[in-house]
């Protein structure tokens, strides 16, 4: 079977990066994330933005987190070092997977996709709620390890294991990936 790529960049966000759910490791990887969606556009793979968008005052997730990413507000765009760009998609989301009540799923099969490189914040939550629907799914999962990661170390290492044993989920770094959308 050909493999035909998407990138899902997962949550990298003002308020999770430098905002209202800042995390520092998330600074970590933005030369990374940026190296791949770079990579992916020249190489006409779909980038796509799987983004909180939450309703103040309505959505479940803001009982547990606290305001973050409220539709419409500057803590829930994109950090300006990943564009995004009007090639690229956005998908909101208002819960942890960027598929669950959107037109993700949709989105991906009218592009043709079958393996999604998922990256972004935060490996143990957002990103592997997204694993877990991509696979249930059908789709091959490829997560750039330099490309993700969590508030803590641990979290990190969790969820990067969790998502090879549970989601067969190919573990690379942003080198690897892109090699595989020259082939």
């Amino acid at each position: 079977m050909e493999r035909k790529y998407a990138v899902i960049v997962v949550d990298m966000l003002d308020d999770f990066v430098y905002g209202a759910l800042k995390c520092d490791r998330g600074l970590q990887i933005i030369p990374k994330t940026v190296e791949l969606v770079e990579k992916a556009r020249e190489n006409d793979v779909p980038v796509i933005f799987s983004n909180d968008a939450h309703i103040k005052g309505v959505d479940h997730e803001l009982k547990l987190w606290g305001d973050h990413a409220i539709k419409g507000t500057p803590g829930a765009k994109v950090i300006k070092e990943l564009g995004p760009t009007e090639k690229d998609y956005i998908v909101e989301k208002r819960r942890y997977s960027g598929f669950f009540h959107t037109d993700l799923d949709l989105l991906l099969k009218e592009l043709g996709v079958n393996t999604l490189v998922i990256c972004g914040l935060h490996t143990h939550m957002c990103v592997r709620h997204t694993c877990a629907d991509a696979y249930c799914l059908g789709f091959d999962i490829v997560i750039p390890k330099d490309a993700t990661n969590s508030f803590t170390e641990e979290d990190y290492q969790y969820g990067l294991k969790y998502l090879k044993d549970v989601y067969d989920a190919t573990i690379s770094d942003v080198d690897g990936v892109i090699k595989l959308f020259k082939k």
